[in-house]
């Protein structure tokens, strides 16, 4: 009995004295991590920053904070009040009033632009870059983009229509306005694209992406669309930044107008800025999941089907549909 004591009281002191060494690396553990393991990663950190070749400005001689995704956002949504007016955030304005109030947001609009531009041209700063200079820059570009606004407004006006006329789901223009993720796609892009033309960098892409985010629709800023476009459904849409589409195409969900291969430079990397991916003309409708890939041309009141691959070229007025040829209407 006395034996059996023993063995258990040295059990329990065994226990104690684990729990204690524990305890004791424990504290030793977070005194090397607090003073010597922190230090030694936030130091490797900032070495291989600066061995990057993505840094991401020019800290020389434009020292500018980078663009704001949250500012450009707000920019975008101050926009599209404008764009539509009374549908967002305008609406309790009357039409005697409404201008004045447009007028309003185009001057915050500017101001708040101005400033993600000038960011954006410093967040890519040459290295004769200054941030005045950028500035100046930024101040320009503001402008001529202001200036497009009621062109934008109208080739929205016509894609909203679009819309409407073509769902018969479709209550009025104003519920895809509101609605329709198709209508906030293309109206980002709208935007985006004014932007890409201007060589604005990095907002075009912001607002861009915005959009992806919200409907699963990606338009590359640098796509040329038409008039009177729609795309019904919309997720899984992807457009590529090459791509070129006529007036009154219609694209239905998961349609993918994308690059077959790309072209490589001496070190194996892909070519920037090459024609890689389709042109659809004229009045094609383009049913879901079809894949169209390279820089081949859809001619136009054609009819492409539901999960086509298509990598050849097609004449005007075909139909294509899964395991047949092409053939005309």
């Amino acid at each position: 009995m006395v034996l059996r004591k023993t063995t258990l009281n040295t059990r329990a002191e065994l226990k104690e004295t684990e729990i204690s060494d524990s305890r004791n690396i424990e504290v030793t553990d977070m005194d090397d991590l607090d003073h010597s393991s922190i230090t030694a990663v936030a130091r490797r950190l900032v070495t291989a920053n600066q061995e990057l070749a993505f840094k991401t400005q020019n800290v020389k001689t434009c020292r500018a904070e980078l663009p704001s995704r949250v500012s450009c956002l707000k920019v975008m949504q101050q926009l599209r009040s404008i764009l539509f007016p009374g549908y967002f955030h305008l609406s309790e304005f009357s039409d005697e009033g409404i201008g004045f109030h447009v007028g309003a947001i185009l001057d915050l609009i500017s101001i708040n632009l101005r400033e993600q531009i000038k960011r954006g041209f410093c967040f890519g700063c040459v290295d004769d870059g200054t941030e005045h200079r950028c500035s100046e820059r930024a101040e320009v570009l503001t402008r001529e983009f202001l200036a497009r606004l009621p062109d934008v407004m109208a080739l929205l006006g016509e894609d909203v229509h679009a819309a409407y006329e073509g769902d018969p789901a479709a209550k009025s223009p104003g519920e895809t306005i509101l609605c329709y993720p198709g209508v906030f796609a293309i109206t980002n892009h709208r935007i985006a694209h004014e932007l890409y033309k201007l060589d604005v960098p990095v907002i075009p892409r912001i607002i861009s992406e915005d959009a992806h985010s919200v409907t699963g629709i990606d338009i590359h800023p640098g796509a040329r669309i038409g008039r009177k476009f729609f795309i019904d459904h919309g997720t899984g849409v992807v457009i590529g930044e090459t791509t070129i589409i006529g007036d009154r195409v219609r694209i239905y969900q998961g349609v993918t107008l994308g690059a077959k291969s790309f072209p490589l430079n001496e070190k194996g990397n892909p070519i920037k800025g090459i024609d890689r991916h389709p042109i659809i003309e004229d009045d094609v409708i383009i049913y879901a999941g079809a894949t169209i890939l390279g820089r081949i041309t859809i001619g136009a009141r054609s009819t492409i089907g539901g999960n086509v691959w298509l990598t050849d070229s097609v004449p005007p007025d075909s139909s294509i549909s899964q395991g047949r040829e092409p053939r005309a209407r």
